[in-house]
């Protein structure tokens, strides 16, 4: 098997192992071959745009705020700007700060008829390490991939 078809066996291993509503789980690594090898795969960052202004942004990925900054509201139109951008049968990798509002993202889009939803696990910063700081322990960034201030 190739490396693709090996990296999604993967996620939707993860996905069953951990009951997940949606077609898988993918390490920063791992989303961004999928990116990369699948044609018409979408990194859809679900991050605020204090965010992605502040911590940086990932070149080429579709950018939907999740909730706004700084009162934390749900996005109403999430949704319906998702549909604009992404074809509900692309490849959709979400991306948030550690991947847990894009494990929600993955769920309601799912929900709604995105056909191949994934969580990025850890996402843009990582978790929070034993000094309650991220960006020192996994996500895209600590591990090297593209993104810029």
């Amino acid at each position: 098997m190739g490396k693709l078809t090996d990296i999604l066996l993967l996620a939707r291993e993860r996905a069953d192992k951990l009951d997940l509503p949606y077609s898988g789980a993918l390490t920063p690594e791992e989303t961004f071959a999928v990116w990369q090898e699948l044609p018409g795969a979408k990194l859809v960052d679900i991050r605020t745009r204090a965010e992605l202004d502040w911590v940086g942004r990932i070149p080429g990925a579709v950018e939907i705020e999740w909730q706004s900054y700084p009162d934390g509201q749900l996005n109403p139109d999430f949704l319906a700007q998702l549909g604009r951008q992404v074809d509900k049968e692309a490849t959709v990798l979400f991306v948030c700060r550690s991947g847990i509002r894009s494990h929600n993202a993955a769920v309601l889009a799912s929900e709604a008829g995105f056909t191949a939803c994934y969580n990025v696990l850890e996402g843009f910063e990582g978790t929070v390490d034993a000094n309650g700081q991220r960006g020192k322990l996994g996500g895209w960034r600590l591990a090297g991939l593209p993104w810029h201030s």
